[in-house]
């Protein structure tokens, strides 16, 4: 992870800490606080967030960081068991398409491959 997009998740963890220690939030009938427990980093743009709260607990947040556009900067939930279950099966699908398109990387390569350079195409939709 980028140093400075790890200042700018260190920050935000902080930030959801107090979203989530609000007494008026909606579902924090026990009036829990949140305080940072640790910051793990699980890839360049995604991390894990423990927090402790004050009823002993732990409560764990999903954080990942969108690059580019309007909603660029750092986003999290607090998946549940479903969620975990879901992305479990995402990894198999993320993994085929993967799979599937890693040949059309080299589709142009392929076309041109026994034709005569003045016939050569630069890019796949050429094809």
């Amino acid at each position: 992870m980028k140093k400075e997009i790890a200042k700018e998740l260190n920050k935000f963890s902080q930030v959801i800490a107090k979203r989530f220690s609000r007494p008026d939030r909606e579902g924090n009938v026990s009036n829990e606080t949140f305080i940072v427990e640790e910051v793990i980093p699980t890839s360049d743009h995604t991390a894990v967030i423990n927090f402790k709260k004050n009823t002993g607990k732990i409560g764990v947040a999903f954080c990942y960081y969108i690059v580019k556009g309007k909603s660029k900067g750092w986003k999290y939930f607090f998946p549940t068991d479903s969620h975990v279950n879901g992305f479990q099966a995402f990894l198999y699908y993320k993994l085929e398409a993967e799979r599937r398109n890693y040949n059309k990387n080299f589709l142009a390569e392929q076309y041109n491959r026994n034709r005569p350079a003045n016939t050569h195409i630069k890019f796949d939709h050429e094809i």
